[in-house]
């Protein structure tokens, strides 16, 4: 019945076909559960670049899920070679070659001489 509050809706009656009740769920419809998959077996001490590394070689069968916190854990571990910039490399290199032979030296002490 329209227009009267809650009697709106819910299956409708047919008239006298094959199916009284017509609408609501059907056995079998809808989307299948997605089978589950197995759990690989990583050992716990895998750097996660060389896990990375063995499943694009397809050495190792992992799920999705694995791959992406793969990647997300391994930025923190393997950091981008871009993200100290040219001028910190060059930076870190000159610190590299002045520690050694060419370290500068204290300057000299001046003494008032009597």
């Amino acid at each position: 019945m329209a227009g009267v509050k809650g009697r709106s809706g819910g299956p409708r009656k047919n008239a006298g076909g094959a199916r009284p009740n017509s609408g609501g769920a059907r056995p079998g419809a809808g989307r299948k559960p997605n089978p589950p998959v197995p759990p690989t077996l990583v050992p716990a001490d895998t750097d996660m670049l060389a896990l990375l590394q063995k499943i694009a070689l397809g050495q190792i069968d992992a799920s999705p899920i694995q791959v992406r916190a793969a990647v997300a854990a391994v930025q923190y571990t393997h950091p981008k070679m871009g993200e100290t910039g040219k001028k910190g490399a060059k930076g870190a290199a000159a610190k590299d070659v002045a520690s050694g032979r060419f370290a500068s030296t204290t300057p000299p002490k001046l003494k008032l001489v009597k």
